[in-house]
């Protein structure tokens, strides 16, 4: 039990976002029954990173892998989450943290997309026939843009007959100019999958936009799959091998 798994996630006023973290690290849990599992949140939710932190010192933790809820490294990953934790860290001495990769871009993302878009009623014949907008939160981090972009291509290559990126902010397109722009290409059915972790503001932007736009099929969010609780596990097994990227954070 001295060491712990911290998943950070970004939080929301929308009850669901929080709801849908606690059922995703209940679901790690009970893949690695003897890991304590706790979540924090950047903002809107408690616990803060700082409180989990210190809950899990009094526990008596003293090495500690946080791991950040996001699929690409933009600001969230580089910024808010290594400062969160430095100022924790600095009050807690003999506590260890390593920092986790994000969770993008892997091939179990790929396969919850999938489980997402069958589960609102496409099927393997569909591929040949269907496109589809994969449609992520946004970001300004140019890095961030590029992976959704690699992502789209990489998942074009499993059968769709394409997959365009769309974002709900800060960049273009949006999901239903997406979508407009395939109905436009002549494509048959049009379907739009949400890249993101849990419901909130952003996801709803997406399902609107997909509904303006005349989508024939909308996915729900990545949420608690059974694939992104393994992905969790995947990658704090790796960070327990590497080396910290904040080596800084070790008091």
């Amino acid at each position: 039990m001295s060491r712990a798994l911290l998943v950070i996630a970004h939080g929301s006023r929308d009850p669901r976002h929080a709801a849908t973290v606690h059922a995703l690290t209940g679901r790690v849990r009970a893949l690695r029954p003897g890991l304590r599992v706790e979540t924090a949140f950047l903002d809107f939710n408690t616990p803060t990173v700082g409180q989990a932190l210190s809950s899990l010192y009094l526990s008596g933790a003293r090495e500690v892998v946080a791991l950040p809820l996001l699929l690409t490294r933009a600001f969230h990953a580089k910024s808010d989450i290594p400062a969160a934790l430095a100022e924790s860290t600095s009050r807690l001495p003999g506590l260890s943290v390593r920092v986790a990769d994000v969770l993008g871009p892997s091939p179990l993302l790929l396969t919850a997309l999938e489980r997402r878009l069958s589960e609102a009623g496409l099927t393997p014949a569909d591929r040949a026939t269907t496109a589809v907008v994969l449609a992520s939160a946004g970001s300004t981090d140019p890095e961030a843009i590029a992976v959704i972009a690699e992502t789209a291509r990489e998942w074009r290559r499993t059968g769709w007959c394409a997959v365009r990126p769309a974002f709900a902010s800060a960049a273009l397109p949006r999901t239903e100019d997406a979508v407009r722009a395939l109905r436009a290409e002549g494509f048959e059915r049009v379907a739009v999958a949400p890249y993101v972790i849990a419901p909130g503001r952003l996801p709803d932007r997406i399902a609107a936009g997909a509904a303006a736009a005349g989508a024939d099929v909308v996915a729900d969010v990545l949420g608690a799959s059974p694939e992104l609780a393994r992905l969790l596990l995947r990658r704090f097994d790796a960070a327990t091998t590497a080396p910290s990227r904040l080596p800084a954070l070790s008091a």
